[in-house]
Formats: C-alpha cells, structure tokens, sequence
C-alpha cells in the first residue's frame, strides 16, 4: 500500500491567524477557531548538522517536530512546507534526505522549514499555529527572509490555501500540490457516503461505519479482503468504481480502506459523527440508464451527523475565498485520492469574493496521487515565484516546462 503522507504530526487548540478581513456571517464560526493568535514559541530544542550541501536543524519546538535545512549558498529567501495527511507520527531525522517534493526548492538555494504536526491524521487545528510558530522561530534565529512562500502536499496543500487566506502578509504566494483545498465538509462527507454505498454492495466486508473501530488501522489485510471482494462481485463491482470515478479495483479497495481510517479519525477528533449521507443522491452507477442509480438509493443505509461533531468538521475548516496572495494548484490529471474536481468549489469560492486573479489551476499528464517529477514541482514553483513577484499569471490548464 502507498505510504500515507498527503502529509505529518501533538496536541493543542486551535490554529492561529490574523485575518483582519470581514467573513460572511455563515463562515465567522470557522475562522475564528482557525485565527486564534499564533503562541509566542519557546525555545526549541535542538540538533544541527552542518555539510558541503549546507546547514540542518531539527528539533521540537511548542510539541511538535520540526527540521530547518538551510543551504550553503542561500538565496535568503524561505519555503515553508506542509507535508500531507499522516496516519503515524511524523519524525526528522537529521542525516536524512530531503523528501523529493522539497528538493527542488533546496536546490533553488531557498530554505526550507516543515513541521511534524504534534497529531497525525486530518492535523489542520493544530498544523496551521506550529508552523506559523517555527517560521517565526526561524526568522529570530537566521534572521527575516527577503520572501517567503508556503508549499504544501495533499493536505498540505489546504494547508498552503488556509495559510493565504487567514496570514497572507508574511508570505509572497504558494504552491498547492495535489491538495485537498476546500470545505473539509464536502470532501469528507463525500467520502463518507462512498464507504455508505460499499456496505450496501459488499455487506459485511468492512468493519461497522459509525462509529469505525477505534483499532481500524488500514492494514495490508484490510486491502486484500476489500479486493477480494470486489474480485467475487465484478458487476457491483464496477458500478461502485463508476460511482467513485475510478479505474481500477485496486484503486477502490485502496480507498476504501484508506478512507475508513480517515473517516474514523474525524469521527474521534469531533467527539462524535459528523458525517451525514441522508440528503446524498447516489448517482452514476452506469454509464447507461439509471436503474442501478435507483437501487442503490433504495438500499443504501442513510447515516445522520451529530451537531456538535458536525459543528467541529465545518470549523476545521471552511474556506472564506479571501485568497490573499498568488496560488498556484498543481494536479495530475487523474488522482485516484484527491480528484481534480475537488477543486472546484473553492474556485467558485474565490472568484465569488473578488480573489479569483489569485488562483491558477494546472495539470500534469499523469496518473496518480501526487505523481509528480522534481522538474515538475520545480517548474511549477518556478512560475509562482515569477508571477508573487510581479510577473505574468500562469497560463491556466497545462503545466509547461
């Protein structure tokens, strides 16, 4: 199975921010648990390893790991990176490489921080305030950047989209690769009522949905008995793959057992179920006729949300569309994780409040999640770098080297 870092990992609150922009009412509840003013950090402590590549940090700082690499002939200039969803704790190590997502950025002399996240899984509460807090660490330590930019993976990437929306001034402008940026409400919810509808094909398969096993961990084992599943059932099979948007059965039993644990961490983090598939119009079954569509309405449980749990997905987090600097969102073409389409929403979002100038959607020709050469991520951060400093918006559609 893929390794679960649509990015990494302690516990606190709520996340810091200084939006000083008025939100619409429906969306103040949101924004103020995600704006709390960022803790002043404590000394952190520390390890430092210097090479001919240049100078590494790493230690804990308010919780939560951390790594500082900075190179031998650097630009003065920052990346601060958010790792995607990890369903284990995230450690540095100090004589480890960089990952290859960050790689290019180091190679461009930029510095790079990243936080561990003090809790694994969906970490946006605590994320967003320890990293807000080691960039600060890092600029009374090696003093203030000439810029700044925020870069995220998967989740990260919402990361990198919350960041520009609620503390946009120390930054230049992002780059959100192949993340989950929008309402965690709609992308969750969506993959909550997926899971309804593979119950209501293969009954009894999967452990019990609401609430999912505190001790699910998404095994090997989970994997093989989903596949196995859909191998002995090839027809309920492919209208479950049709209803998904998927292409392979391995590709299904990936996500629903990835998206098990997934759904069982939010239901532990809100104190409850959030989810609700009772108003959800299963459709696209088959690519003719409905009748299937009509069946599995007929016979898929519907589940109702618990108020405050729900109350606690839409608060971690809800977008505003203030999109405050230059965001450049780069995809694969499919993605089996984390669709494209995904994106959508919180396009109408920031076009509705007047930041649409600010978003620019690209794709790759290639398949998978995160899929992405370094000469990729490198290019596409290249062009955010030129347009967050004044130069032409990136031709929206196809990445071009």
């Amino acid at each position: 199975m893929m390794q679960r870092i649509m990015s990494q990992a302690a516990r606190r609150p709520s996340i810091a921010a200084i939006a000083g922009r008025r939100l619409t009412a429906a969306l103040v509840l949101s924004a103020l648990h995600l704006q709390a003013a960022a803790p002043k950090p404590r000394s952190a402590q520390r390890q430092t390893l210097q090479s001919t590549y240049g100078f590494t940090e790493v230690g804990m700082l308010d919780g939560a790991a951390y790594r500082v690499d900075v190179p031998t002939h650097w630009n003065h200039a920052l990346v601060v990176f958010y790792h995607g969803y990890a369903q284990q704790p995230v450690s540095f190590h100090i004589a480890a490489r960089l990952s290859p997502e960050q790689i290019p950025f180091f190679e461009r002399h930029y510095a790079v921080v990243q936080s561990a996240y003090s809790t694994p899984g969906w970490a946006l509460q605590q994320a967003y305030p320890e990293t807000e807090s080691l960039r600060r660490y890092f600029t009374r330590q090696y003093g203030q950047p000439t810029a700044t930019y925020a870069v995220g993976r998967s989740m990260g990437g919402d990361l990198v989209a919350i960041t520009l929306e609620l503390n946009p001034k120390p930054y230049l402008g992002g780059l959100d690769l192949c993340g989950a940026v929008g309402p965690t409400y709609q992308a969750m919810e969506r993959r909550f009522a997926m899971r309804a509808a593979f119950d209501a094909y293969f009954p009894g398969v999967m452990p019990p949905l609401v609430p999912v096993p505190a001790d699910y961990e998404d095994t090997h084992a989970d994997y093989d008995r989903v596949l196995a599943a859909v191998h002995a059932n090839p027809e309920d099979a492919m209208r479950l793959r049709n209803l998904m948007g998927l292409r392979s059965d391995q590709d299904l039993a990936h996500d629903i057992a990835y998206w098990t644990f997934v759904i069982g961490d939010l239901q532990r983090r809100a104190g409850g179920n959030p989810f609700d598939n009772r108003n959800h119009i299963y459709t696209g079954t088959s690519l003719n006729g409905s009748s299937g569509d009509f069946e599995l309405n007929e016979k898929v449980r519907r589940y109702a949300a618990e108020p405050r749990a729900r109350a606690y997905l839409m608060r971690h987090y809800t977008p505003n569309g203030h999109l405050g600097r230059p965001m450049l969102a780069l995809h694969t073409i499919y993605d089996p994780i984390v669709e494209p389409s995904q994106l959508a929403l919180y396009n109408h979002q920031v076009q509705e409040v007047g930041f649409g100038d600010n978003l620019v959607q690209q794709v790759v020709d290639r398949e998978g999640h995160c899929n992405f050469t370094q000469d990729e991520v490198g290019d596409a951060f290249d062009e955010m770098v030129r347009w967050a400093n004044g130069g032409q918006r990136p031709t929206p559609g196809v990445l071009k080297p």
